[in-house]
Formats: structure tokens, sequence, C-alpha cells
């Protein structure tokens, strides 16, 4: 078992589908609040109050889960501002691990309420709408640094600031797969 001190730097729970039709439409607006203190998990069903919550066909992929270091690293790439959730529309923002890097594996976060556990982890792919919403190249830019999408496997509460993060893969050289391989935005 991995353990590693992480930061959870940002959660977004949004309760509209921002992104529907062209990109070149702007997305759709909604809440100014979708960036939360915490966010609260159930089991197979998702965060709740998000557009994702119980939807049949997201239950294990409800939650999406980014690095700050991969957002960082595209906004140098492309000298653009640093985007957050709000522009990439994951859930979870970490500090201190390649979430891309967890692809394939199991892993918990745990921010001080307990642990939060997530399986079924799949590479959540950047889609067209990045190019509106951080750049020109982010399209491109965000292959490999998409972050990933999974589920909760328990019922729990995640905040922002500092939390350990638990995973049987090594986190120095984790392997990547690229089963179940979805668009999230």
């Amino acid at each position: 078992m991995s353990e590693r001190q992480v930061e959870i730097v940002e959660l977004l729970v949004s309760p509209l589908h921002r992104f529907e039709g062209r990109p070149a439409d702007g997305p759709l607006s909604g809440p100014e609040n979708e960036l939360v203190g915490s966010i609260e998990l159930r089991a197979g069903l998702g965060i709740v109050g998000d557009r994702y919550f119980g939807k049949q066909a997201h239950r294990d992929s409800s939650v999406s889960v980014q690095s700050a270091e991969a957002l960082e690293a595209v906004s140098a790439e492309l000298g653009v501002p640093l985007p957050g959730l709000t522009q990439t529309r994951r859930n979870i923002l970490l500090r201190g691990v390649d979430a891309d890097s967890l692809i394939g594996a199991a892993f918990s976060l745990d921010s001080g309420d307990g642990e939060v556990v997530f399986a079924d982890t799949r590479s959540c792919r950047p889609c067209g709408w990045l190019e509106v919403t951080v750049g020109s190249g982010a399209h491109r830019a965000f292959k490999a640094r998409g972050g990933l999408r999974t589920g909760p496997a328990n019922d729990g509460r995640l905040r922002l600031g500092p939390a350990i993060l638990r995973t049987g893969t090594d986190l120095g050289g984790a392997q990547r797969t690229e089963r179940g391989v979805h668009r999230l935005h």
C-alpha cells in the first residue's frame, strides 16, 4: 500500500451540464457557486448535487479527478492563464499526485472525515470545449493530462486542504491503462 500527502485544491459540483451544442456557441450560463469547500459522495451514485449524480450511464464514472500540476503544465505550454475546474469541468483537483498515473488503480482520499474509496478508474479524455474554455491548443495539450473518471465505492465527504491518498499502485511509477476511455466535461 502506497500512501502520500496531497492537497485538495478545488472541488466542483455543478447541477448543470454547461457544455452542450457547439463549442463556438460558448458554454451555457449557470450558477456561480460551483466551486465548493466540501463535497458529499454516495456509493454508486456520485457527488450529491452534481449533474452526474445517480445517472445510470455515469454510475461508475460520476467523479472526475485532475492534477494541479497538469493544469500548470498546460498553462505554461500554451501561454494561457492557469485554468481551474470551472474550465476543465472536473470535480476534484489534487496537488501532489499525477491523477493520470492512477488510471486502472483503486485509490482512496481522506481529508479528515474518513476514507472515500474510488475504484474502476478510467481515463478522462479531453473534449473540444477546452479550446474555448482554456485556449487554442488545449485539446491536444490535455491528451495525456485529462485526469481520470471513477465512482465512489462508499459514502463519505471530502473537503479542501490536506488529504491522504492511499493506493496499491506504486505512485513513483504507476502503470497506466486505457481501459474504458471516456470523455467527460
